[in-house]
């Protein structure tokens, strides 16, 4: 498997960038791919392990060291055959997925891990451009039909599984075009959206309808759905905001990440959109929350043309190392510095802002914060302190909250009476996918609560699998691990 010696001869080597002086002017992604001699030995690391404990950290059990080797030989159209056995849509997590298989990498105890994400964006690139990646309809046709509510990546996943299967599968976006958060949420310069639409039109080619623009539970009822179609599967996402409770939070100026980024997008991609124009220009912004999408705000604000960046993260600075209590193989809450920090935004961090200050015209001012600690107490969550005399004001007419989500839209649970967990997430097993309504299933952020691209590729994969075997009473679609349950 791979250079019996490659991972003692060839170091690590990432993936360049432009300038930021230079890709700072438009949204084009802007990496500088490594070449293919380059790549070869960046698979050659790969360490034909005993145990390869990458499979563990990826939660769709990609066979990485079977494409790693592929790709050290050269044969390029056997790894994207292997890549596409257990991923639907690499390119899309080889350039967004945090890439939990190589916090696992065996490679990556004492030395850096296999470059495992970008071996695998350049196996699918390959493919694309070798025209290896064809559409792939099914040769007979069940006379079974499903509905899919939600075009994010776990939608797109269950569909293609499903319509492998046979099944006439429609699905259902209320938004202007197929893709959920990958198209409204992801910036161009992380993942511009012509690779969503290259994909799109493979999916449609292999016999997948889309109805785009289609509100379910206002301009369609689900139990509309229920009775039209044999099986229904919910994979609407996690998308209710967390807000911050605090004074000032109303005030023009205090916006939400998921309000600026999608309009962004459809501005780059010429959608028409409503209300007021969301800009950065000539602002002073403060990013609230440490996360991808502040890190996604901070870029877009900067190609915005904002006059400053701040970026506040409640928690306390991590450590580029593993901390204390998150031993190889798990995922270390390690300081992580994304490339739109490094393209001129201030970070701080252990603070808390408290109050949001307006002028007469209702306009935002300036923020209060104060400086935190966090008091470890055995056997029980830390505890959130202020530190006194830390209060602090900060210049700020654009305040852009990156919170997260606290769970899922309700409307199509309310209608078809389905439980709920205390989040606002539809309750469904993770041996099956059913809710507690017959028919009724649910994969995705929409069940798990926000996560991972990565898994709600494998969610939607997995549900198809139940879905299929509801419907027909077997199934061979595959699972995960040939039969092994995904981990939650």
């Amino acid at each position: 498997m791979g250079k019996t010696t490659g991972f003692m001869e060839f170091d690590r080597i990432n993936e360049s960038y432009a300038p930021v002086k230079e890709r700072i002017k438009n949204y084009k992604e802007f990496t500088i791919p490594l070449k293919e001699q380059q790549l070869k030995d960046q698979g050659a690391r790969c360490m034909d392990c005993g145990i390869p404990f990458c499979h563990s950290g990826c939660p769709l059990g990609n066979l990485i060291p079977d494409f790693n080797d592929a790709v050290y030989q050269g044969k390029w159209e056997k790894a994207a055959k292997i890549l596409h056995s257990t991923n639907n849509f690499p390119e899309f997590t080889g350039r967004l997925c945090p890439a939990p298989c190589e916090e696992a990498c065996v490679l990556g105890i004492n030395e850096d891990p296999v470059s495992i994400e970008n071996i695998e964006k350049n196996i699918v690139e390959t493919a694309f451009k070798k025209g290896w990646v064809q559409a792939e309809p099914p040769i007979i046709r069940t006379e079974k039909t499903i509905a899919i509510v939600g075009s994010g990546p776990a939608g797109l996943a269950a569909a293609q599984q499903l319509n492998r299967a046979g099944h006439t599968v429609t699905v259902f976006e209320r938004d202007e075009k197929v893709g959920g958060l990958l198209r409204y949420g992801i910036p161009d310069f992380k993942m511009e959206k012509n690779i969503i639409d290259r994909r799109l039109e493979i999916l449609e080619k292999e016999g997948i309808h889309f109805k785009t623009g289609v509100n379910v539970g206002v301009d369609i009822t689900a139990k509309e759905l229920q009775e039209e179609y044999d099986a229904l599967l919910l994979c609407g996402g996690a998308t209710v905001r967390r807000n911050l409770p605090i004074p000032g939070a109303d005030l023009n100026g205090v916006v939400q990440a998921m309000d600026f980024l999608p309009q962004n997008n459809r501005k780059v991609d010429g959608i028409p959109y409503e209300g007021k124009d969301l800009t950065a220009k000539d602002k002073k912004v403060v990013v609230i929350g440490g996360g991808d999408t502040g890190s996604d705000c901070i870029g877009t604000s900067i190609r915005h043309g904002a006059d400053s960046v701040i970026n506040f993260e409640i928690m306390p600075k991590g450590t580029t190392d593993r901390p204390e209590g998150q031993p190889w193989p798990f995922w270390p809450m390690r300081l992580r510095t994304s490339t739109s920090h490094k393209e001129g935004a201030d970070r701080v961090f252990s603070i808390s802002t408290k109050k949001f200050v307006g002028d007469e015209k209702g306009n935002l001012k300036s923020l209060i914060t104060s400086e935190v600690t966090w008091e470890k107490i055995p056997e029980k969550r830390p505890v959130l302190k202020e530190v006194e005399g830390s209060e602090k004001e900060w210049e700020c007419d654009l305040a852009l909250l990156a919170l997260g989500f606290t769970g899922s839209e309700t409307t199509i649970a309310d209608e078809l009476g389905l439980e709920l967990d205390p989040r606002t997430n539809v309750k469904a097993s993770v041996l099956d996918y059913k809710t507690n309504v017959p028919g009724v299933f649910v994969a995705g952020d929409q069940r798990r609560g926000q996560s991972l691209i990565v898994w709600a590729i494998s969610e939607g994969r997995q549900a198809a699998h139940h879905v299929d075997t509801y419907l027909m009473g077997i199934s061979n679609l595959p699972l995960k691990g040939d039969g092994d349950l995904p981990r939650v």
